[in-house]
Protein backbone atom coordinates (compact mmCIF):
# COMPACT_ATOMS: atom_id res chain seq x y z
CA UNK A 1 0.00 0.00 0.00
CA UNK A 2 1.28 3.63 -0.88
CA UNK A 3 -0.28 6.95 -1.15
CA UNK A 4 0.92 9.12 -3.79
CA UNK A 5 1.56 13.41 -3.59
CA UNK A 6 0.12 14.19 -7.03
CA UNK A 7 -2.05 17.40 -6.24
CA UNK A 8 0.88 19.79 -5.04
CA UNK A 9 4.71 19.31 -5.33
CA UNK A 10 4.73 18.54 -1.87
CA UNK A 11 8.80 17.63 -1.90
CA UNK A 12 9.25 20.78 -3.53
CA UNK A 13 7.20 23.13 -1.16
CA UNK A 14 8.91 21.53 1.88
CA UNK A 15 12.21 22.36 1.01
CA UNK A 16 11.30 26.13 0.02
CA UNK A 17 9.69 26.49 3.39
CA UNK A 18 12.70 24.37 4.69
CA UNK A 19 15.15 27.38 3.45
CA UNK A 20 13.17 29.89 4.93
CA UNK A 21 12.90 28.08 8.15
CA UNK A 22 16.34 27.82 8.50
CA UNK A 23 17.27 31.51 8.38
CA UNK A 24 15.59 32.37 12.13
CA UNK A 25 17.07 29.09 12.99
CA UNK A 26 20.79 30.28 12.30
CA UNK A 27 20.21 33.69 13.09
CA UNK A 28 18.81 33.31 16.51
CA UNK A 29 21.65 30.70 17.62
CA UNK A 30 18.66 28.03 18.23
CA UNK A 31 20.21 24.72 20.14
CA UNK A 32 22.81 22.79 18.18
CA UNK A 33 21.01 19.60 18.02
CA UNK A 34 18.17 21.81 16.28
CA UNK A 35 20.85 23.62 13.74
CA UNK A 36 22.25 20.57 12.88
CA UNK A 37 19.23 18.72 12.13
CA UNK A 38 18.29 21.79 9.98
CA UNK A 39 21.49 22.46 9.02
CA UNK A 40 22.84 19.40 7.13
CA UNK A 41 20.35 18.38 4.96
CA UNK A 42 19.99 22.08 4.01
CA UNK A 43 23.67 21.89 2.84
CA UNK A 44 24.06 18.21 1.56
CA UNK A 45 20.81 17.47 -0.06
CA UNK A 46 18.50 20.25 -0.65
CA UNK A 47 20.32 22.23 -2.93
CA UNK A 48 21.27 19.15 -5.27
CA UNK A 49 17.23 17.99 -5.22
CA UNK A 50 16.07 21.12 -6.35
CA UNK A 51 18.66 21.34 -9.39
CA UNK A 52 17.24 17.07 -10.23
CA UNK A 53 13.79 18.31 -10.18
CA UNK A 54 14.56 21.01 -12.79
CA UNK A 55 16.54 18.38 -14.87
CA UNK A 56 13.93 15.81 -14.29
CA UNK A 57 10.81 16.45 -13.37
CA UNK A 58 9.05 13.55 -14.49
CA UNK A 59 8.61 9.82 -12.68
CA UNK A 60 10.88 6.61 -13.62
CA UNK A 61 8.98 5.65 -16.70
CA UNK A 62 10.00 8.83 -18.75
CA UNK A 63 13.18 10.28 -17.37
CA UNK A 64 14.70 7.15 -16.88
CA UNK A 65 16.25 7.98 -13.13
CA UNK A 66 14.60 6.33 -10.67
CA UNK A 67 13.78 7.33 -6.28
CA UNK A 68 17.11 5.91 -5.68
CA UNK A 69 18.87 7.32 -8.13
CA UNK A 70 17.15 10.43 -7.47
CA UNK A 71 18.44 10.66 -4.26
CA UNK A 72 21.77 9.84 -4.54
CA UNK A 73 22.61 12.78 -7.35
CA UNK A 74 20.78 14.85 -4.54
CA UNK A 75 23.49 14.39 -2.37
CA UNK A 76 26.66 14.37 -5.57
CA UNK A 77 25.07 17.90 -6.66
CA UNK A 78 24.11 19.69 -3.36
CA UNK A 79 27.99 18.84 -2.45
CA UNK A 80 29.39 20.24 -5.83
CA UNK A 81 27.22 23.50 -5.94
CA UNK A 82 27.71 24.04 -2.66
CA UNK A 83 31.65 23.46 -2.67
CA UNK A 84 31.59 26.21 -5.78
CA UNK A 85 29.36 28.90 -3.89
CA UNK A 86 31.92 28.77 -1.05
CA UNK A 87 34.71 29.11 -3.72
CA UNK A 88 33.01 31.93 -5.70
CA UNK A 89 32.13 33.56 -2.17
CA UNK A 90 35.91 33.32 -1.37
CA UNK A 91 36.74 35.89 -3.83
CA UNK A 92 34.44 38.53 -3.51
CA UNK A 93 34.15 41.66 -0.17
CA UNK A 94 32.39 39.32 2.02
CA UNK A 95 34.14 36.15 2.06
CA UNK A 96 33.03 32.94 3.50
CA UNK A 97 31.24 33.88 6.52
CA UNK A 98 28.38 32.37 8.25
CA UNK A 99 25.82 35.22 7.15
CA UNK A 100 27.09 35.56 3.48
CA UNK A 101 27.32 31.56 2.99
CA UNK A 102 23.78 30.91 4.70
CA UNK A 103 21.95 34.09 2.51
CA UNK A 104 24.15 32.65 -0.59
CA UNK A 105 22.32 28.97 -0.41
CA UNK A 106 19.55 29.79 0.82
CA UNK A 107 18.95 32.13 -2.30
CA UNK A 108 19.95 29.17 -4.41
CA UNK A 109 17.23 27.17 -3.27
CA UNK A 110 14.92 29.61 -3.04
CA UNK A 111 15.20 30.35 -7.04
CA UNK A 112 15.70 26.64 -7.74
CA UNK A 113 12.79 25.88 -5.76
CA UNK A 114 10.62 28.46 -7.84
CA UNK A 115 12.12 27.17 -11.13
CA UNK A 116 11.19 23.25 -9.77
CA UNK A 117 7.86 24.82 -9.18
CA UNK A 118 7.36 25.71 -12.81
CA UNK A 119 8.91 22.74 -14.23
CA UNK A 120 6.19 20.56 -12.12
CA UNK A 121 3.56 22.76 -13.26
CA UNK A 122 4.24 22.46 -16.79
CA UNK A 123 5.01 19.10 -16.82
CA UNK A 124 1.75 16.79 -17.77
CA UNK A 125 0.51 15.14 -15.03
CA UNK A 126 0.53 11.61 -15.84
CA UNK A 127 4.44 11.84 -16.63
CA UNK A 128 5.05 14.00 -12.81
CA UNK A 129 7.67 12.22 -10.31
CA UNK A 130 5.54 12.67 -7.02
CA UNK A 131 6.69 11.67 -4.15
CA UNK A 132 5.15 8.16 -2.79
CA UNK A 133 5.09 6.72 0.65
CA UNK A 134 4.70 3.20 1.18
CA UNK A 135 6.59 -0.06 1.19
CA UNK A 136 4.84 -2.12 -2.02
CA UNK A 137 7.24 -0.93 -4.30
CA UNK A 138 9.78 -2.28 -2.21
CA UNK A 139 8.26 -5.28 -2.15
CA UNK A 140 7.87 -5.77 -5.72
CA UNK A 141 12.02 -4.94 -6.32
CA UNK A 142 13.99 -7.60 -7.00
CA UNK A 143 16.91 -8.88 -4.52
CA UNK A 144 19.76 -7.22 -5.87
CA UNK A 145 17.41 -4.04 -5.72
CA UNK A 146 16.84 -4.06 -2.28
CA UNK A 147 20.34 -5.07 -1.36
CA UNK A 148 21.44 -2.07 -3.73
CA UNK A 149 18.85 0.12 -1.49
CA UNK A 150 19.61 -0.77 2.00
CA UNK A 151 23.57 -0.59 1.17
CA UNK A 152 22.91 3.05 -0.42
CA UNK A 153 20.67 4.09 2.92
CA UNK A 154 23.04 3.30 5.26
CA UNK A 155 26.01 4.80 3.63
CA UNK A 156 23.88 7.76 3.46
CA UNK A 157 23.28 7.27 7.34
CA UNK A 158 26.91 6.67 7.94
CA UNK A 159 27.97 9.89 5.91
CA UNK A 160 25.75 12.04 8.02
CA UNK A 161 26.10 10.40 11.17
CA UNK A 162 30.29 10.96 10.27
CA UNK A 163 29.37 14.95 9.29
CA UNK A 164 27.38 15.38 12.41
CA UNK A 165 30.21 14.10 15.09
CA UNK A 166 32.68 16.15 12.94
CA UNK A 167 30.48 19.30 14.07
CA UNK A 168 29.84 18.31 17.35
CA UNK A 169 33.34 17.28 18.04
CA UNK A 170 35.58 19.57 15.77
CA UNK A 171 39.19 18.95 15.68
CA UNK A 172 40.99 21.23 18.21
CA UNK A 173 44.17 23.06 16.43
CA UNK A 174 47.09 24.36 17.99
CA UNK A 175 46.76 25.87 21.42
CA UNK A 176 47.90 29.09 21.95
CA UNK A 177 48.16 32.49 23.80
CA UNK A 178 48.58 35.97 22.26
CA UNK A 179 50.62 37.66 24.74
CA UNK A 180 51.74 41.04 23.69
CA UNK A 181 53.16 44.51 25.18
CA UNK A 182 52.35 47.59 23.18
CA UNK A 183 52.80 51.81 23.49
CA UNK A 184 50.29 53.97 24.25
CA UNK A 185 49.27 54.57 20.64
CA UNK A 186 48.88 50.71 19.78
CA UNK A 187 52.36 50.14 18.06
CA UNK A 188 54.94 47.34 18.56
CA UNK A 189 57.80 49.72 18.42
CA UNK A 190 59.26 53.03 19.80
CA UNK A 191 59.38 51.98 23.60
CA UNK A 192 60.77 54.46 25.57
CA UNK A 193 64.04 53.75 26.47
CA UNK A 194 65.47 56.89 28.55
CA UNK A 195 63.43 57.87 31.54
CA UNK A 196 63.51 59.51 34.62
CA UNK A 197 63.42 58.43 37.68
CA UNK A 198 60.07 58.10 39.31
CA UNK A 199 58.42 59.48 36.14
CA UNK A 200 55.35 57.70 35.37
CA UNK A 201 55.33 55.25 32.16
CA UNK A 202 52.02 53.86 30.35
CA UNK A 203 52.36 50.63 28.32
CA UNK A 204 49.51 48.06 26.69
CA UNK A 205 49.19 44.89 27.78
CA UNK A 206 47.25 42.28 25.58
CA UNK A 207 46.10 38.68 25.76
CA UNK A 208 43.85 36.73 23.44
CA UNK A 209 43.10 33.49 24.39
CA UNK A 210 43.32 30.39 21.31
CA UNK A 211 43.53 27.70 24.38
CA UNK A 212 40.06 25.98 23.49
CA UNK A 213 39.00 26.67 26.92
CA UNK A 214 38.15 29.08 29.69
CA UNK A 215 41.90 30.41 31.14
CA UNK A 216 42.79 32.21 34.65
CA UNK A 217 46.10 34.05 33.26
CA UNK A 218 48.43 35.36 35.51
CA UNK A 219 51.08 38.42 34.59
CA UNK A 220 53.57 38.94 36.99
CA UNK A 221 55.72 42.31 36.15
CA UNK A 222 59.61 41.99 37.36
CA UNK A 223 61.94 44.74 37.62
CA UNK A 224 65.41 43.00 37.09
CA UNK A 225 69.27 43.54 37.16
CA UNK A 226 71.07 41.60 34.59
CA UNK A 227 74.58 41.31 32.75
CA UNK A 228 75.95 38.42 30.50
CA UNK A 229 79.21 37.38 31.23
CA UNK A 230 80.73 34.67 28.40
CA UNK A 231 77.33 34.48 27.74
CA UNK A 232 76.42 33.38 30.75
CA UNK A 233 73.53 35.69 32.34
CA UNK A 234 74.27 37.16 35.82
CA UNK A 235 71.46 37.93 37.91
CA UNK A 236 72.20 40.80 39.85
CA UNK A 237 68.63 41.99 41.20
CA UNK A 238 64.87 40.88 40.53
CA UNK A 239 62.48 42.61 42.15
CA UNK A 240 58.64 42.24 42.39
CA UNK A 241 56.74 44.88 41.05
CA UNK A 242 53.15 43.83 40.20
CA UNK A 243 50.35 41.04 39.37
CA UNK A 244 47.96 41.12 37.44
CA UNK A 245 44.85 38.64 37.34
CA UNK A 246 42.96 37.72 33.97
CA UNK A 247 40.25 35.08 33.27
CA UNK A 248 39.77 35.11 29.56
CA UNK A 249 37.66 33.14 27.47
CA UNK A 250 38.42 31.00 23.82
CA UNK A 251 38.13 32.93 20.94
CA UNK A 252 38.65 31.94 17.57
CA UNK A 253 41.31 32.45 15.35
CA UNK A 254 40.15 35.58 12.77
CA UNK A 255 41.81 37.24 10.11
CA UNK A 256 39.82 40.27 11.73
CA UNK A 257 41.92 43.32 13.18
CA UNK A 258 39.39 43.47 16.43
CA UNK A 259 39.11 40.46 18.14
CA UNK A 260 36.31 40.26 20.13
CA UNK A 261 37.56 38.35 22.94
CA UNK A 262 40.94 40.17 23.64
CA UNK A 263 41.91 41.64 26.74
CA UNK A 264 43.99 44.84 26.81
CA UNK A 265 45.26 46.99 30.27
CA UNK A 266 46.82 50.33 30.18
CA UNK A 267 49.72 49.12 32.63
CA UNK A 268 51.23 52.57 34.26
CA UNK A 269 54.17 51.92 36.47
CA UNK A 270 57.37 53.69 37.95
CA UNK A 271 60.88 52.84 38.72
CA UNK A 272 62.49 54.26 41.71
CA UNK A 273 65.88 52.94 41.15
CA UNK A 274 69.10 54.45 38.76
CA UNK A 275 70.51 51.90 36.21
CA UNK A 276 69.74 49.66 33.30
CA UNK A 277 67.10 47.53 34.06
CA UNK A 278 64.92 45.04 31.93
CA UNK A 279 61.25 45.33 33.09
CA UNK A 280 59.82 41.32 32.17
CA UNK A 281 56.38 40.45 32.24
CA UNK A 282 55.83 36.85 32.65
CA UNK A 283 52.42 35.03 31.97
CA UNK A 284 51.22 32.05 33.60
CA UNK A 285 48.67 29.97 33.89
CA UNK A 286 48.79 28.96 37.39
CA UNK A 287 47.83 31.21 40.39
CA UNK A 288 50.87 33.16 41.44
CA UNK A 289 53.48 32.99 44.51
CA UNK A 290 53.07 35.50 47.17
CA UNK A 291 56.75 38.20 46.66
CA UNK A 292 57.67 40.48 49.16
CA UNK A 293 58.29 43.65 46.57
CA UNK A 294 61.22 44.37 48.80
CA UNK A 295 63.04 41.57 48.55
CA UNK A 296 65.90 40.83 45.89
CA UNK A 297 65.24 37.49 44.13
CA UNK A 298 68.09 37.39 42.27
CA UNK A 299 68.16 33.61 43.41
CA UNK A 300 64.73 32.52 41.88
CA UNK A 301 64.38 34.71 39.10
CA UNK A 302 65.84 32.97 36.39
CA UNK A 303 64.04 30.02 37.64
CA UNK A 304 61.11 31.92 37.19
CA UNK A 305 61.28 32.62 33.92
CA UNK A 306 61.94 29.53 32.72
CA UNK A 307 58.30 28.13 34.71
CA UNK A 308 56.95 31.34 32.66
CA UNK A 309 54.02 30.04 29.88
CA UNK A 310 54.98 33.29 28.12
CA UNK A 311 57.82 35.96 28.59
CA UNK A 312 58.22 39.56 27.28
CA UNK A 313 60.12 42.45 28.57
CA UNK A 314 61.56 45.85 27.63
CA UNK A 315 64.99 48.02 28.29
CA UNK A 316 64.81 51.14 30.49
CA UNK A 317 67.68 52.80 31.29
CA UNK A 318 66.60 55.05 34.14
CA UNK A 319 68.69 58.39 35.13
Amino acid sequence: MSYQFKTYPIDIILFILWGILILPVTLLNVEDVVSITMGLPFLLFIPGYMLISILFPMKTDYSRINGLERVGLSFGFSIALVSLLGLLLNFTPWGIQLISVLLSIFLLVEVLGLIALYRWKTTSPEKRFTISVGISQYKSSSIFEKILTIFIILSIFLALSSVVYLIVQPKVGDAFTDFYVLTPSGDAANYPQDIPKGQNISLVLGLINHEYTMMNYTIEVWLVNESVVFNETKYHNAWFMDEINVPLNHTEITNKKNQTQKWEHNYTFAIDKIGHFKLAFLLFTTPSEVYDPTQNYNNSIEQRIKNAYRELHLWFYVG
